[in-house]
């Protein structure tokens, strides 16, 4: 008996199952039910086994709602390690693309590693088994045919969201910040009447000369919750990487600016940033900005236009905030050395505050100009000239006549410049393109050496380059002075909203000036020259 026993134990092989289920059952009850497809895949694999009395059942491993491409799977992963472990003789599955869609998983695991550990694969619906060599190629077959289902699938999700993005559908699952899916339609967003106000608020601040450290600081002084906080608490569940617990998370430099940037505040969508790699690799790449999908006024705004154009204006020019305080100063970012352009700082002393050429610092006498300006005599100047201004345009009358003689702004004039010029050298990399293609001819040919086709095309690359350069800081001039042209449309607007000013502060200067040039002194007369470059001249 003992014998026989010993016999029948040796030809019993360990069978693990494995099940999976793709996409989400609508069979299912509940969350925490199995859906009808698990079942039935358990049931035929549950009924071989009763019928293949050599095969005894040791273990279960289902991964539900989870993709067959080669992705982390945590039940997956559990049978390889037991199969490494020889706990399993068979992995028995309904299929082998139940087990594996992805070729390079099938050819690693299948067709290699099970065969090094011994392990008997069965899928059951299309004949797979390892233990049949001559079935070695049809499973090879089907490989490849689930590759290729998964390559089609992939395809046709994304084709299918290029087309809800461009139709201004909203696809994301989680809201940015001020918002949340309707709950009507889910390609639709609607204010968050909550998050909007702080939002709102942020913007304020912003404008009033606070930085981005210094809002962050005012937020988590009145226990404003942050943005995933505040999502957390409101049951939607983001998967937050910090070393911190959940609640003690605060808003930060990073999520400030993030909101001061977004124009999804303006009621426009911007999607399509990122992609992945391809259908097996989900590393995540940014796609340039040319391919970005944009649809403008798909929601409600937030913020205005002109509120918008005024902080990426002051987001361009702003220097660092004070550190006493957080808050950037008046003059921060406007005031300029007249003879040689760098930026006059501002400077404490113990009776007042003053502001100096920058070129002067730390030792460094490179400037002529090197006497300072007290600030107060600069605000007080500033404010006579601003309220010359307010008097002179605020006849309706004069303000009209002037904007007819404005029909092609300054600002116009230099954008119309730079598009010029970023098409010139647009044709002229199209050009060396056909330089290139040449080239590489005249190497075939034999024409040119290839020590010298080496040569001619490095300096190819390294003009290249140049030009690459040169269209990176056209685009950016061209952006600057796209919001300088924006924020310059409402000049009527902003002379009917002051009558007579008291006193300036960040908000006032940022509407009225561009840049404060500051003179040298002159010795004979002891005067300088204060140049003020208007945001409406």
């Amino acid at each position: 008996m003992n014998e026989m026993e010993s016999v029948r134990e040796k030809i019993l092989l360990k069978v693990g199952i494995y099940l999976r289920l793709s996409n989400e059952d609508k069979d299912k009850l509940n969350k925490d039910d199995d859906s009808e497809s698990i079942k039935n895949q358990r049931n035929m694999l549950l009924d071989y086994i009763e019928k293949n009395p050599q095969f005894v059942l040791v273990d279960e491993y289902c991964d539900e709602d989870l993709s067959g491409a080669g992705t982390y799977r945590p039940e997956f992963e559990r049978l390889i390690r037991d199969c490494e472990d020889r706990k399993i003789d068979v992995v028995l599955c309904k299929s082998q693309s139940r087990f594996s869609r992805d070729m390079e998983v099938v050819e690693k695991y299948i067709n290699n590693k099970f065969k090094e550990w011994n392990i008997r694969f069965i899928g059951l619906s299309d004949n797979a088994d390892t233990e049949n060599n001559g079935n070695k190629k049809s499973r090879q077959i089907n490989g490849l045919v689930n590759e290729w289902y998964l390559e089609d699938v992939s395809e046709n999700i994304r084709s299918a969201f290029n087309s809800k993005m461009k139709q201004g559908e909203f696809i994301s699952p989680f809201a940015s910040y001020g918002y949340e899916v309707s709950k009507i339609d889910n390609n639709k967003l609607v204010v968050d009447p909550v998050a909007s106000e702080v939002v709102k608020e942020i913007y304020d601040l912003y404008l009033k000369g606070f930085g981005f450290t210094r809002i962050a600081q005012y937020l988590n002084d009145k226990s404003i919750a942050c943005p995933s906080l505040y999502k957390y608490q409101k049951g939607i569940k983001l998967n937050v990487i910090s070393c911190r617990p959940r609640e003690e998370i605060k808003w930060n430099t990073n999520a400030i600016k993030t909101i001061l940037t977004n124009e999804l505040y303006l009621g426009h969508l911007i999607q399509g940033k990122r992609t992945t790699v391809s259908y097996k690799n989900h590393k995540v790449i940014n796609k340039p900005k040319d391919k970005w999908i944009r649809r403008e006024n798909t929601h409600e705004a937030i913020i205005d236009e002109e509120t918008f154009a005024k902080v990426q204006v002051a987001l361009k020019e702003r220097t660092k905030p004070m550190k006493a305080n957080g808050i950037v100063h008046n003059f921060s970012g406007k005031v300029f050395c007249k003879e040689c352009t760098h930026y006059m700082r501002k400077k404490n002393s113990a009776k007042h505050e003053y502001l100096v050429c920058s070129n002067n610092r730390d030792g460094y006498k490179d400037c002529v100009n090197k006497e300072s300006i007290r600030y107060d005599a600069l605000e007080k100047l500033l404010l006579e000239h601003i309220n010359e201004k307010i008097k002179k345009f605020y006849d309706l009358s004069i303000l009209e006549a002037e904007s007819i003689k404005k029909d092609k702004n300054k600002y116009t004039k230099k954008i119309n410049l730079l598009m010029k010029q970023k098409n010139d050298i647009i044709n002229q990399m199209s050009k060396t393109k056909n330089y290139l293609k040449n080239l590489y001819e005249d190497k075939v040919n034999e024409l040119i050496t290839a020590e010298q086709f080496k040569e001619l095309i490095s300096d190819y690359n390294a003009e290249e380059e140049k030009l690459k350069d040169r269209l990176k800081s056209i685009d950016n001039e061209i952006n600057y002075y796209t919001l300088k042209e924006s924020s310059n449309k409402n000049t009527k607007e902003l002379f009917n909203k002051y009558q007579r000013l008291e006193k300036l502060n960040r908000v006032i200067i940022d509407e009225f000036v561009d840049r404060i040039y500051i003179g040298k002194i002159n010795e004979e007369t002891n005067t300088r020259d204060v140049e003020i470059k208007w945001n409406f001249d």
